[in-house]
């Protein structure tokens, strides 16, 4: 005897149990993540470096001396323990908040991110990159395979930037 349950009989109308999305509410507190800006594909660097204002002052701000102020400092020289430790608290602090985000195509919260790149190394293909792969990673892209082929290296790094932007764009 085989009994279903689908067959019992039905209960009294009421609203379905469905997760729908509230209203708003109380005037919520911005998350630090509001700050972040987010690269493009075709940041320039100059567009960087604007980008990165924010997190250097609040890295100044915090006791560290920032990646621009330490390179336009002239001659690197090695940081002593004191200055990492204070760089290393300074940089857990502005970080979430100000360190631009990478463009979504290769940001690991976007589930497509490993598409995008699987992708793009067939466009490198394409255009006659002969070592390039997708790293271990799944987002960023390996060239030069195991032997650091210089011709696929200066190749890829050429053509890297059009096959983003030509994947991105047929990705839309």
């Amino acid at each position: 005897m085989l009994a279903l349950s689908a067959c019992s009989p039905a209960k009294e109308a009421t609203a379905p149990e469905v997760a729908t999305l509230a209203g708003p509410s109380a005037a919520v507190s911005a998350s630090p993540q509001s700050h972040r800006p987010r690269e493009r594909l075709d940041t320039t660097p100059e567009e960087y470096e604007a980008m990165l204002a924010p997190y250097n002052k609040c890295i100044a701000e915090h006791g560290g001396m920032s990646r621009s102020a330490a390179a336009a400092g002239g001659a690197p020289k090695p940081a002593s323990e004191k200055e990492v430790a204070k760089f290393d608290e300074a940089n857990r602090i502005c970080e979430p908040q100000y360190f631009p985000l990478p463009p979504w195509e290769k940001d690991p919260a976007n589930p497509e991110a490993k598409d995008f790149a699987r992708d793009v190394v067939k466009c490198l293909k394409g255009k006659g990159v002969k070592y390039v792969e997708v790293s271990d990673d799944g987002i960023s892209i390996a060239l030069g395979g195991d032997d650091n082929d210089a011709r696929s290296i200066s190749m890829g790094m050429d053509l890297i930037p059009g096959c983003e932007r030509a994947t991105a764009a047929t990705r839309k």
